[in-house]
């Protein structure tokens, strides 16, 4: 079975997901790949150089993040420009790792994608968790791990789906309001209700 976890910005998505890590499933993670494909030398990197110009490159060939997020920040057509050579890169290896997991005998694969409903990657899964938080604890976490304002917090909450949304298309939900251990209970019940075999890996 191919399952989507998704859910939005200081939701605890990232926290489910090393958990189902823990219990031994192999995990296709988007954000780990977006870093993945514009490593020194590849051909995204090269591209994004010939769109946006050398001062997007640092010295040693790395991505100048700064640089390019103040090219893209505001700037629709630049964000859609970016947008067009990363995603199809991301995507195409998002596969690649799915298929090999595939191949080596995995019976689940969980494609960790944070924007999965807005990206419309629905047709990656068979299934989507969303994990979940209600507004007002979303926007505390945010602006206690972040260090942003109320309205900065609100602004990058905005940017995306409602969990509410979200919630609606998806075939499970995890609600992430209380402990770690409430969750991880929640996750374990519905490993079992879907049929998913788990062992914990030791450390």
């Amino acid at each position: 079975m191919i399952i989507g976890l998704t859910g939005s910005i200081a939701s605890g998505k990232s926290t489910v997901s090393a958990m189902l890590k823990e219990r031994g499933l192999p995990i296709v993670d988007a954000d780990e790949i977006a870093r993945l494909v514009v490593e020194p030398g590849t051909s995204v990197i090269e591209e994004i150089r010939e769109t946006f110009g050398d001062e997007v490159i640092q010295e040693d060939g790395t991505l100048n993040r700064g640089k390019l997020g103040e090219i893209i920040f505001g700037d629709e057509q630049n964000r859609e420009k970016l947008n067009g050579i990363m995603h199809p890169a991301i995507r195409t290896e998002m596969l690649r790792q799915k298929e090999a997991y595939l191949t080596s005998g995995e019976e689940t694969v969980i494609m960790d994608i944070p924007l999965l409903f807005e990206s419309k990657l629905q047709s990656f899964v068979e299934k989507i968790i969303v994990v979940t938080v209600t507004p007002e604890n979303q926007k505390k976490r945010l602006i206690e791990r972040n260090g942003l304002t109320e309205r900065e917090a609100l602004e990058r909450m905005q940017s995306q789906l409602p969990l509410s949304e979200k919630e609606v298309k998806s075939d499970a939900i995890l609600d992430n309001n209380g402990t770690i251990k409430e969750t991880a209970n929640q996750l374990d019940h519905l490993l079992k209700k879907w049929k998913i075999k788990y062992s914990f890996i030791s450390e």
